[in-house]
């Protein structure tokens, strides 16, 4: 019997965990059931993801730089990423704009809904933290060059949220070993080549549990869901966000289609592991080694090109989150009644640019962002928390969907790059038992 294809078994997980949190919300002790027995193997699912991220990009990395020999190679492969993704995240953030601006959400917000969402959110501890977080991330105009560079590799290497300096500290150790001769580098290249390897089967090992671990996150996000009045009172501004999100797909289709001259239905459909964990864990660090199996392995991308331009991606580009920054702005300047003029718009793209650099990869982050996005037009202090409570309610599912977006322009970026350098080639698929028989 031919075997059911990966993308098809996650999908069938996610609608069972659905439908198992929703009728876990009927019985007292449900909720409660599910955090304790179920959940905790969604939990270890992420982490195990996020274990071989770090080991992941350090091997990647350094096998596709000292593969190029030459080292231009490399500096037109990094031009050609950066460039690229300023422009797609400039394209999300005005589509989250032009249609803000047009279907108006916030306008469809009456007082009574405001003020139950202040009374639901605005003191909860996670809007206060991300307060918090955003004064710490308040930078000097320079400081992400500075926070980019570590004081401490090991210490970097240990923290997934560092990866900015894990990408530094790896493209530094790859570049040196292109400086000191193919020779003098083997020994180092050789072991690099093989953790890659072992990294790698470990994707695909972790992976057999997905379907089993997407059913355990979908069932507790079901059952720590908020008030549904609250969220269907935010139907309108949700559906922007999503209306736009969608919108953005359209535009990686038509770019896929155009330019590498590959199917666009094809491309969703080898990428929709990588999305539907995204969707799942709501984190591109988290999804980054499916995706980067994904667009090497199904796609054809050579891993010269994807090594460099997933993780960056992973970290910098944040199509679907930028354009939520946009959309989130003018909702909540337009349900308090915050008028904006034309350069305050602009200066929403700007700021939604400079600060998708330096967000974390991670759940929730968008908010942070969002916080500092709003402090850039003069928003009044004192109502950043109700701003904040207002979006709230719907914030941990169009978390969700805007990951899911995140990760697929990474991957369209991707193969963008690679067509341009004429590293896109044919897939080649490895199965995780493919090297079973020499070893059983």
């Amino acid at each position: 019997m031919r075997k059911l294809e990966l993308h098809w078994q996650i999908l069938i997980g996610m609608l069972l965990g659905l439908v198992f949190g929703f009728v876990m919300t009927y019985p007292d002790w449900g909720p409660e059931f599910v955090q304790d027995w179920i959940n905790p193997f969604g939990t270890i699912f992420v982490k195990l993801l996020k274990l071989i991220a770090i080991p992941l990009i350090l091997a990647s990395l350094v096998k596709g730089i000292s593969d190029l020999q030459d080292i231009s190679k490399f500096r037109r492969i990094g031009l050609r990423t950066i460039s690229i993704y300023v422009v797609t995240t400039v394209v999300a953030i005005t589509i989250g704009l032009l249609l803000v601006n047009v279907l108006k959400p916030g306008d469809g917000i009456s007082d009574e809904t405001i003020t139950k969402l202040t009374e639901t959110y605005a003191t909860d501890t996670a809007v206060t933290s991300k307060l918090e977080e955003a004064s710490r991330q308040r930078q000097r105009p320079l400081g992400f060059l500075e926070d980019m560079v570590p004081d401490n590799a090991i210490k970097a290497l240990s923290e997934n949220k560092l990866m900015l300096q894990v990408i530094f500290f790896t493209i530094f150790l790859g570049i040196s070993m292109l400086l000191i001769g193919e020779e003098r580098a083997k020994p180092l290249k050789n072991f690099f080549d093989s953790l890659n390897f072992v990294v790698l089967k470990m994707v695909d090992l972790i992976m057999l549990t997905a379907p089993f671990a997407v059913f355990a996150l979908l069932a507790n996000v079901v059952v720590s869901s908020g008030d549904p009045d609250l969220l269907l009172a935010l139907l309108r501004y949700a559906g922007v966000v999503v209306l736009g999100l969608f919108l953005l797909v359209v535009f990686y289709a038509i770019v896929v289609g155009s330019y590498t001259k590959k199917n666009p239905f094809w491309f969703l459909k080898e990428i929709s592991p990588a999305q539907l964990l995204a969707f799942s864990t709501s984190s591109s660090a988290a999804t980054l080694p499916v995706t980067m199996e994904r667009v090497e392995e199904h796609i054809g991308v050579d891993k010269e090109v994807s090594s460099f331009v997933l993780p960056v991606g992973a970290t910098i580009n944040m199509d679907g989150t930028s354009l939520y920054q946009g959309v989130a702005a003018v909702f909540i300047a337009q349900a308090l009644a915050f008028d904006l003029t034309l350069g305050d718009q602009l200066t929403i793209v700007l700021t939604a640019l400079l600060a998708s650099i330096g967000s974390a990869a991670v759940p929730g982050a968008g908010m942070v962002m969002l916080v500092i996005v709003l402090e850039s037009i003069g928003f009044p202090a004192d109502k950043l928390a109700i701003g904040l409570a207002l979006i709230f309610a719907v914030d941990r599912p169009l978390d969700m969907c805007r990951t899911v977006i995140n990760v697929t322009g990474d991957a369209t970026v991707s193969m963008v790059v690679a067509k341009s350098v004429g590293k896109l080639g044919e897939p080649r698929v490895e199965d995780w038992d493919e090297y079973y028989e020499e070893v059983k």
